[in-house]
């Protein structure tokens, strides 16, 4: 859940030197149906392949998080100008390229890290639990993706890059047969009262249901019932709310119960849970519809 049109660059990071790794290695690195990547004019939406591309999206999530979004990164962070955690070793890493900055770091303009249930048990929990009680999603029946390490590049926040990274989340999530994604989304500052509304309006409209609730650690936990439903204007409360987390309702995503403020990077983080039939219902219709094509072109 990224976005830097996207005023934020998407999802929660946690405090990065909670869990720094030496270095990544590519065992979490995998896919087929994205192995030969989705093309849109000279971009390309893919699964990294090598230590080398995650390299690379970390060194795209440094310039993003820490010198454009000025978060504090730790001294072996800033030592190497990357952003990276235990988590990079065993996730997967879907990338944005642009064939046309030739071949290296700056080719990387847009990443999502995903995390599937046997990469998080090689870490020993998700990555979203430094915040969230997430017990009940991390339990659901089926194939559950904690989405995180969200960003684009600021010379790419288009339209056409977001829907190309959609669609790559997209076809991993019907490869994988996805049936329910989470992780954490930010809004800007750390004052919830200045964020009442959204805040209020997230949770009178958007509260996940008891089954798929996850809910902030009580050390943690920051009220989002800030405002009275009947003094909220729904419409003022949208427009405040980042692009990414308004795309997540248009899905019928939910929020879990209670906000966390991160100062490292002075954010309001609320956690969010979408089931993926929406996503995989209309990936499907749209593989379906590519294979026809091909079959009779």
């Amino acid at each position: 859940m990224a976005d830097a049109s996207l005023d934020q660059p998407g999802m929660t990071r946690t405090s990065p030197e909670r869990r720094e790794a030496s270095a990544p290695d590519a065992s979490g690195v995998g896919g087929e149906k994205l192995a030969d990547g989705i093309r849109l004019g000279t971009l390309e939406v893919r699964l990294a392949r090598s230590a080398e591309e995650i390299d690379w999206a970390q060194a795209l999530r440094y310039r993003v998080f820490y010198e454009e979004m000025a978060a504090v990164p730790s001294p072996a962070m800033q030592a190497r100008s990357r952003d990276f955690d235990d988590y990079d070793g065993v996730a997967d890493h879907l990338l944005v390229i642009d064939h046309a900055r030739g071949n290296g770091p700056d080719m990387v303009v847009g990443t999502y890290r995903l995390i599937r249930r046997p990469a998080a048990e090689k870490v020993g929990r998700f990555y979203s639990s430094d915040e969230y009680d997430i017990g009940r999603l991390a339990s659901y029946p089926g194939e559950v993706l904690e989405l995180g390490r969200s960003c684009v590049d600021a010379g790419y926040r288009s339209r056409g890059s977001m829907q190309l990274l959609w669609q790559g989340i997209a076809a991993y999530v019907f490869q994988h047969d996805i049936a329910l994604m989470f992780g954490c989304a930010s809004l800007p500052g750390t004052d919830p009262d200045a964020l009442a509304e959204p805040l209020s309006y997230l949770y009178h409209h958007h509260l996940a249901p008891a089954e798929l609730r996850a809910t902030a650690l009580p050390e943690r936990f920051v009220s989002l019932n800030r405002m009275p439903k009947d003094q909220i204007d729904p419409r003022r409360a949208l427009n405040i709310l980042p692009p990414l987390i308004k795309g997540y309702l248009r899905l019928g995503g939910f929020i879990g119960d209670g906000a966390v403020i991160d100062h490292q990077f002075n954010t309001t983080d609320v956690c969010i849970v979408v089931k993926s039939d929406l996503i995989t219902d209309k990936y499907a219709k749209h593989y379906e519809r590519r294979s026809r094509d091909s079959q009779t072109g």
